[in-house]
């Protein structure tokens, strides 16, 4: 059974930081693409940050420059820090993975349960 942990969340301060991770059991880590989600109100579900199985990375452009997403094989475990925090970073972050019988993060993904990031002035 695979089983995303997400780890992190919280109340935090506009133009702060903030650093989750997640640990994946149930895989094969180190041969999937892992990414985080985020849900914000009244938006859609949005691609934060992806990395692949070799450590490519990609962001969205609203937050390109200010955060990192990384990866620890060793671990399972897969990192997103970001700085410089904006209420509009406010939401439900979700840690993904590729899904079964995949390697990138195409329609289908194993989902984390969630962890609230709440940016307050």
């Amino acid at each position: 059974q695979v089983q995303l942990v997400e780890h992190g969340g919280g109340l935090m301060q506009a133009e702060g930081s903030l650093r989750l991770s997640c640990v994946a059991s149930g895989l094969l880590f180190n041969l999937k693409a892992m990414g985080w989600y985020r849900q914000t109100p009244g938006k859609q579900r949005e691609l934060v940050a992806g990395i692949t199985r070799d450590s490519t990375t990609d962001y969205a452009d609203s937050v390109k420059g200010r955060c990192t997403i990384s990866r620890d094989n060793a671990k399972n475990t897969v990192y997103l820090e970001m700085n410089n925090l904006k209420l509009e970073d406010t939401g439900v972050y979700y840690c993904v993975a590729a899904g079964p019988g995949e390697v990138e993060l195409g329609r289908s993904k194993y989902w984390g349960q969630g962890t609230q990031v709440t940016v307050s002035s």
